[in-house]
């Protein structure tokens, strides 16, 4: 039986992405202390791995995928198939932006102003280049952690990953420059997508994450109204592409259904409620794939 080598991320994406895989349909088990998670799937062969090493080992051949972050691609300099993005993170369902911040009562506006400084961050390569590219000559260190808290004492800045600059803010720092915007993708080695077993293996993961990940902002709307007010709730009723309508056994009656953007149902159950609509049900959803 031919299987999939796929590696996931270890650390603050672990928990968000084994979520999404169960989301997905895929139930990942890890044992205390263990590299190798059990999947209820036998041609999915895992390791957990930090998401900084995935990118190096799916370039090398040595995984034929991965989940990890653009910016650890990037970082790496790896020549990898990116099959799809998947937009999620710790937090939620966003990106994360690399940001140039210094403290808060620096006098440092703008990242020219760091010519000549130290900068901390735990991606050096891609901030060597984005500073050489502006013709800033600082002196870049690698930073092993607590990122936040070298600043000012021990460097002039820091380049970190941020969500919602709470982190920072909480830390007395200030963003003077975004680098780059990132999120979660998963990449496949060369060899891997030449391969059409594991091709038509990544494509199908791929499939259901993302259609995990739309499912999230998404959910079904049902109701049910009179041939009267159809036209006017079918004006003001949003759907991926027109609402389902089919006739009741009841003459002159309609149901009416619809999917939607979770975060316009506050507002648009209130307006089909006034526009004649009737028994309105909202469902979640678990998958939804265009």
């Amino acid at each position: 039986m031919q299987q999939l080598r796929l590696g996931l991320p270890k650390g603050s994406l672990q928990e968000a992405t084994l979520q999404l895989l169960k989301m997905a349909g895929w139930n990942v088990h890890i044992q205390p202390r263990s590299h190798f998670p059990v999947v209820d799937d036998p041609e999915i062969k895992a390791v957990l791995l930090r998401a900084q090493e995935i990118p190096r080992y799916v370039h090398e051949g040595v995984l034929d995928g991965g989940i990890t972050g653009y910016d650890q691609i990037v970082e790496n300099e790896a020549d990898v198939v990116e099959v799809a993005d998947l937009i999620y993170s710790k937090q939620g369902l966003g990106k994360v932006r690399l940001v140039i911040a210094v403290h808060k009562d620096s006098p440092y506006q703008t990242v020219e102003d760091l010519n000549g400084k130290r900068i901390a961050t735990e991606l050096p390569n891609i901030v060597r280049k984005f500073l050489q590219a502006r013709g800033i000559n600082a002196h870049v260190e690698y930073s092993w952690g607590s990122t936040e808290a070298k600043v000012p004492e021990l460097v002039d800045a820091i380049a970190d990953l941020t969500e919602t600059g709470a982190t920072l803010l909480a830390n007395n720092l200030r963003i003077i420059e975004t680098i780059l915007e990132s999120n979660a993708k998963l990449i496949a080695s060369k060899q891997a997508w030449a391969d059409e077993w594991k091709r038509n293996k990544l494509i199908q993961i791929a499939v259901m994450l993302q259609g995990a990940l739309l499912a999230q902002q998404k959910v079904g709307i049902k109701l049910n109204v009179n041939s009267e007010n159809l036209n006017r709730v079918l004006s003001i009723l949003p759907a991926m592409r027109q609402p389902t309508i089919s006739r009741l056994a009841e003459e002159g009656w309609y149901a009416v259904e619809a999917i939607v953007d979770e975060h316009l149902v506050r507002n648009l159950i209130p307006r089909l409620k006034q526009a004649g609509a009737c028994d309105i049900v909202e469902y979640p959803l678990n998958k939804v794939v265009p």
